[in-house]
């Protein structure tokens, strides 16, 4: 335990700082400041010493000079034991409290201040005296965020005045982290106005542990905040259990494949791929479409929407059904927001996840991935399209544009090698359909497109045989078939053609496109060239 004598004050955030000046002078501690927080312990009534008086220099340059002194310095680096004959020769008194908080360079800058403005933002004097203090903390308390006041106020309370190494240490941690913080987002913002970056620099805080990973034998933690961005976390647990590793990364797939639908968008996932994709004329038609897009896998899924919803969208779960097994299964529920009604609706189910976010907020600005002993660094997928240029001599009777776009946003979202067939519906409403992802070869995919397409019809229609194959061929007729790289093959267009396919929409920049653009013309079906790719590995 070492007793607190004399403590500096200099803070840019001053919450709780006359309550902490007041607890310290309870204890006898010797008061140092400078500025404006002097003023404010001033004008509380304190009696508190100006820094200039305790190191011999007067405040200089606007301020730029306050703290920077060997006086100072010495007062906060000088080993107690080893050098104290030493620094009474120099007349060095020690400080063994530094109460600092940084200037708000992040909150300058999320404002939008010109470069002038963020450089007179940034702290020289206060990272130093931190890290002073932090260096010897066997002597010296680092005390650098409001919230950890109280506690230290308490413990002096309890220990005459005293501090325990133990709390020395954890504020000597917690000080070299602010520091570290402060001193990444002032780097990053600077190569960020100059249009260039020399290093990734990335931090996120509040490690909340979770069950396990993507398996039980696998440890993780979910880091909850980026601490590059002001404000709260862009989305919040309503009900439910605590939300887990899979569900995570599944609702970040959610938010991506939902974000840029028009509105009212409703994406079901599952293993992070859309198993269900639709756009109506209110969130509940989009869920039902979403889910009849392939109901046996919704089972477990997340769903997600991108409009906020009301108690009646959600019947179709039927939770409060007396039916337990008419009750269907969802792992979690995203919107914007939740009515009142909608949420009690939904806390009907203990486990089930619900979150409220806007699911642009969730689609991250940057993606990262650790590979090869390296990061690989790269812009989110979000340019649809180049264009939309036929290159077949059969052309579209009338190009459904956003059909067309419905169909590339749903690819999109979908592990490569991905195709989808996507259509209107009633009320102009669009559904994915019939879906392929995440195989080896294209031809696959397109075959589990048509596979999932006709069961789906078979289910709709209660059609079999000849009279299915009329209904799905009817279908395909006016349906979008969309893939997320060139066919490499004519295989893929001889299959869906067959099927009754006429509208097929792919980048192109294949050697064999002319091949394949040869057999659309053999077999009387459309293509239309995008000029994009949207591999999703």
């Amino acid at each position: 335990m070492r007793k607190l004598t004399t403590a500096v004050l200099s803070v840019s955030d001053k919450r709780g700082i006359v309550e902490l000046a007041r607890g310290l002078s309870r204890h006898g501690v010797r008061l140092l400041s400078t500025g404006g927080t002097r003023r404010v312990l001033l004008e509380a009534g304190l009696e508190v010493t100006e820094l200039s008086e305790f190191t011999g220099n007067p405040e200089a340059f606007g301020g730029r000079m306050k703290t920077l002194s060997f006086r100072f310095e010495s007062a906060l680096l000088f080993h107690r034991e080893r050098d104290a004959a030493e620094a009474r020769e120099l007349g060095i008194e020690p400080i063994d409290l530094v109460v600092c908080n940084l200037y708000p360079f992040r909150e300058v800058r999320d404002r939008g201040a010109e470069l002038d403005e963020l450089l007179e933002n940034i702290d020289i004097g206060g990272p130093t005296m931190l890290r002073a203090a932090a260096k010897n903390h066997d002597a010296v308390a680092a005390l650098s965020d409001p919230a950890d006041y109280p506690a230290l106020l308490a413990e002096l309370d309890d220990n005459e005045g005293a501090l325990s190494r133990d709390t020395r240490a954890r504020l000597m941690r917690k000080a070299f982290a602010h520091t570290a913080e402060y001193d990444r987002v002032i780097a990053n913002t600077l190569e960020e106005r100059a249009g260039e970056q020399t290093a990734v620099r990335l931090s996120f805080g509040d490690p909340q542990p979770l069950r396990y990973g993507e398996n039980p034998h696998q440890g993780a933690l979910f880091m909850a905040r980026d601490l590059d961005r002001s404000g709260p976390a862009p989305f919040e647990v309503l009900a439910g259990k605590a939300i887990s590793f899979n569900n995570l990364v599944d609702l970040n797939a959610a938010a991506e494949a939902v974000a840029a639908l028009p509105p009212s968008g409703c994406a079901i996932i599952k293993h992070t791929n859309p198993c269900g994709l639709a756009v109506a004329k209110s969130p509940g038609a989009a869920l039902a479409l979403a889910w009849e897009g392939d109901p046996l896998s919704a089972f477990g899924s997340i769903i997600a929407f991108n409009t906020p919803v009301a108690r009646g969208d959600l019947e179709l779960l039927s939770l409060d059904s007396e039916d337990k097994g008419a009750r269907r299964f969802v792992e979690v529920v995203l919107a914007p927001e939740f009515s009142a009604e909608a949420l009690d609706y939904l806390k009907l189910h203990d486990s089930l996840r619900v979150v409220r976010a806007a699911p642009r907020d969730l689609v991250a600005e940057r993606e990262y991935r650790f590979t090869a002993g390296g990061l690989l660094c790269q812009q989110p997928d979000q340019h649809l399209y180049d264009q939309l240029e036929v290159v077949t001599k059969r052309a579209p009777k009338k190009m459904d544009e956003e059909l067309v776009a419905f169909g590339i946003q749903a690819v999109r979202a979908l592990k490569s090698n991905a195709v989808c067939i996507v259509r209107r519906t009633t009320g102009d409403a669009m559904q994915l359909l019939g879906m392929g992802a995440g195989q080896p070869n294209r031809v696959t995919s397109t075959g589990l497109a048509l596979a999932k397409a006709r069961e789906n019809l078979a289910r709709e229609t209660g059609a079999q045989g000849q009279a299915l194959d009329r209904e799905l061929a009817r279908t395909l007729a006016e349906a979008v078939v969309a893939s997320d790289a060139f066919f490499p093959f004519a295989d893929n267009v001889e299959l869906l053609a067959e099927e009754g396919a006429k509208l097929l929409v792919q980048p192109g920049g294949s050697v064999r496109d002319r091949a394949v653009k040869k057999m659309c013309n053999q077999l009387d079906v459309s293509m239309v060239f995008t000029g994009t790719r949207h591999f999703k590995h």
